[in-house]
């Protein structure tokens, strides 16, 4: 991924980020990870202030401006319990849109994953599960998000299908039908009244130097069940250790209390319809590693699923 840099923004746009920041921005690093071609910058102002500062223009990529300003949408009516970043303001000119945000002193979770970061962020999952949503937070229902899921399946062409480990493409054509019905049946099974982050991995969560955890990048929040983010986080502990046992972890953590272990499935069935069929599109300008990331997460989340359906 080619990501933009500070001075790659124009300069009446850095001047308005500094408007809100309320002194002008005198230095910014540019920081590494996540699958955005835009701006992001951790910045410090000639007043001392510190932020983060993420932007883009549909000359970047033509969907990145939208969901930028979806997350700032979100981001600003986040009840002040959920452990998310502030936004201190946006900028927008109607070409360039930017987002000023709290500098999180924190850093993202090692991988492969450690049990005690990993129970701290199903600690933070707990916590954002337990919020009782207002109305005005501008989220879509989870049912809505994943009610293309069986039509990703059927978009896919099974004769060109390319070769997977340990025959998972001869799995999945074994079980096609039942992989487009399961999808179908997770967009139900997510609904529910609290509050979902949706993209829970390791590059959207960060920890504090005590230990407390902060869930960044907002664009996708929903509203579904408080199980949700958990079971999809276990996706991502599966892509950097295959042997994890997370069937150990739904069992013991309270998080997942309450979870349906046929709901998850079909929810798990949904994601890797999605991932699968993503992987196979052309790829997106400036953003060269997101069909490899989406196929290994498809396969991921495919060997899980067997796991489950096999058991």
């Amino acid at each position: 991924m080619t990501r933009l840099r500070w001075h790659d923004i124009p300069a009446p746009v850095r001047a308005q980020i500094g408007d809100v920041l309320g002194s002008p921005v005198v230095e910014a690093v540019s920081q590494s990870g996540g699958y955005s071609p835009g701006s992001a910058d951790r910045v410090v102002t000639a007043s001392g202030r510190r932020a983060f500062v993420k932007a883009a223009s549909p000359a970047v990529n033509v969907d990145t401006p939208h969901i930028h300003r979806r997350e700032a949408a979100i981001t600003a009516k986040l009840p002040a319990v959920v452990p998310a970043p502030t936004l201190l303001g946006a900028v927008d000119d109607g070409d360039w849109i930017a987002l000023v945000l709290e500098d999180v002193e924190g850093r993202h979770p090692a991988t492969p994953w450690q049990p005690r970061e990993l129970d701290a962020v199903l600690d933070a999952l707990q916590q954002v599960a337990e919020v009782e949503l207002p109305a005005d937070v501008p989220v879509i229902d989870v049912s809505d998000a994943l009610a293309g899921d069986a039509d990703a399946w059927r978009s896919i062409d099974l004769d060109a299908l390319p070769p997977m480990p340990r025959g998972l493409d001869a799995w999945v054509r074994a079980q096609f039908d039942g992989l487009v019905d399961a999808a179908a049946r997770g967009a139900s099974d997510a609904r529910g009244d609290r509050l979902v982050h949706y993209d829970t991995r390791a590059d959207n969560l960060l920890i504090r130097p005590d230990g407390t955890v902060v869930l960044v990048d907002w664009p996708w929040g929903a509203r579904g069940a408080g199980w949700f983010d958990a079971l999809s986080l276990l996706i991502n502990v599966r892509y950097y250790d295959p042997a994890a046992d997370v069937e150990g972890l739904i069992a013991r953590h309270p998080v997942y209390d309450g979870m349906p272990a046929e709901a998850a499935s079909n929810v798990l069935a949904g994601f890797a319809g999605m991932f699968l069929s993503s992987s196979l599109r052309p790829d997106p300008p400036r953003m060269p590693t997101l069909r490899t990331f989406q196929r290994d997460q498809a396969i991921v989340t495919l060997d899980w699923l067997r796991e489950r359906w096999q058991g």
